[in-house]
């Protein structure tokens, strides 16, 4: 499922560029809605195949396939309702809770390890990738030809979890790219804590809320493991730590069911601390704005939807208030925009000034750094065919590109839509390309600068001292926009 800016978010919608009744199995590396969240659409469209993952990967898309239909049919119904959009035709749902629930039927759970026949002439095998609960990387043999795919990998010394592993010499590797340009501060568990707490302490000294967006999976788990550990310590007395996500509470429970094989777990009542308080209920989450000295996790961990937007809506203005960025903000996303430095954002068609404290902490990354990244694909090597970096932004897979240039003969960085041969012990041979569609969806686009644009505009004409001058300035930003609607009107009437 797509994730970024709203133009890139529309891309899922569009019309699958496969037909649906070809497909004999689908393989999932992960739970993460990005890799998970158009099953049901698949579903939608008519598919009633298997769907392989992991036992842990079942147990938690029984809760996040779910909840990601119910947050679709409450943001689309919430969109409709918009004032700003009563002469625009309704938006409709990718897919509905009916949808994700036949979803659920298809799954199908393997374990790391286990060897199994994903469909017919293929052989597949899950290796450990130490990024989330049951996430994976992918062996597949198809005739003569091995693939590995990434999925998506984790660092080095993560919680829970052991280092990530994989096979080698495979004639073609997909690796994930998300941090290929970027090295984090090694840090143990113990020094990130140290600095959890700091950020923590600082936060509360300013008299106001301090505000997590965090994923559900994986990071709110992470966040609570060390939560538990400092007010154990006695290092943050009388802390009252609100979990505003239905969908957290639960994924919380399957980590308890699975904690006896997670590493850095005492046992399954770290999750069930006495200062945790989980909120279920919607008037409840609207309540805790009323608070001081509170701290919230909700998601979604980069501003897209869900509780996490009201309570920036609350907090964003308050100078006493304190947001802290625990995990990566995609460029184009309202994370991504606060953690820039905007002094003014817009929020579900509101402008909201930004007076909060703007923090982050990279330590809490589920993603492989640019070092670790390039271990594990020299760990995969010799690979006789090409390298694929994927799942990254340009920067972060061109920059991986660079440092492997020299090692690999053939790395392909592939777009959306991108069709390949794959043989064995041959480079990928490209043979449809959709390039000429996709620039428009890449990182910002126009609703982004939009509402840059629409925030601060007031501030701007304010600034202009003559209010003639100001009218002006508006006559002249309308004679731009009508000259561009002459401009296409034109074009179109040529053809």
């Amino acid at each position: 499922m797509f994730q970024g800016s709203r133009t890139l978010e529309a891309l899922n919608q569009a019309e699958f560029r496969f037909d649906v009744g070809k497909i004999a199995a689908v393989v999932l590396t992960h739970a993460h809605i990005d890799h998970s969240g158009l099953v049901p659409k698949l579903v939608a469209h008519g598919y009633a195949g298997p769907v392989w993952c992991t036992p842990e990967t079942v147990d938690l898309l029984k809760f996040m396939l779910t909840d990601a239909a119910r947050i679709q049919e409450y943001d689309v119904a919430r969109r409709n309702r918009r004032p700003d959009r009563a002469d625009e035709p309704p938006i409709e749902p990718i897919y509905d809770v009916a949808d994700a629930e036949r979803a659920l039927t298809l799954l199908r759970p393997m374990p790391l390890d286990g060897r199994f026949e994903p469909a017919s002439g293929f052989a597949a095998q899950y290796w450990n990738a130490g990024h989330v609960l049951g996430s994976a990387s992918l062996e597949l043999v198809a005739g003569d030809t091995r693939l590995v795919f990434s999925g998506d990998i984790g660092p080095i010394e993560k919680a829970f979890h052991p280092d990530p592993q994989g096979p080698a010499g495979a004639d073609h590797v997909f690796c994930e790219s998300t941090y290929g340009d970027r090295e984090r501060v090694d840090v143990t568990l113990l020094e990130r804590r140290a600095e959890f707490l700091d950020e923590i302490r600082t936060a509360l000294d300013r008299g106001g809320n301090l505000v997590i967006p965090a994923f559900a999976l994986e990071r709110t788990q992470e966040l609570l493991l060390d939560l538990a550990h400092l007010i154990n310590a006695g290092k943050l007395p009388g802390a009252n730590v609100f979990i505003d996500s239905p969908l957290a509470t639960q994924i919380t429970s399957v980590f308890a069911k699975y904690s006896a094989g997670l590493a850095d777990t005492d046992d399954t009542e770290i999750f069930r601390h006495p200062a945790f308080h989980f909120v279920v209920e919607r008037r409840a989450s609207e309540k805790l704005d009323a608070l001081r000295g509170a701290i919230i996790l909700a998601a979604s961990g980069m501003c897209e939807g869900g509780r996490v937007r009201f309570h920036l809506l609350e907090n964003l203005p308050d100078a006493r208030s304190t947001v802290l960025f625990v995990g990566f903000q995609a460029e184009g996303t309202l994370g991504r925009v606060i953690q820039g430095g905007a002094r003014r954002v817009r929020i579900s068609g509101q402008d909201v000034a930004v007076r909060a404290n703007i923090r982050t902490i990279d330590s809490y990354s589920a993603h492989a750094d640019r070092s670790e990244l390039l271990a594990w694909v020299r760990a995969r090597q010799p690979i006789s065919g090409s390298l694929f970096l994927t799942h990254g932004e340009a920067t972060g897979s061109s920059a991986l590109k660079a440092d492997l240039a020299g090692e690999l003969a053939s790395i392909i960085l592939p777009e959306i839509g991108d069709t390949y041969q794959l043989q064995p012990g041959l480079p990928a041979k490209l043979l449809r390309s959709t390039r000429a569609e996709l620039p428009v969806a890449k990182g910002r686009d126009w609703q982004n600068d939009y509402a840059d644009f629409v925030v601060s505009l007031k501030h701007q004409l304010k600034g202009i001292p003559d209010a003639e001058k100001r009218r002006q300035a508006l006559a002249q930003m309308r004679e731009v926009l009508a000259a561009y609607q002459s401009a296409r009107r034109g074009r179109s009437d040529k053809r």
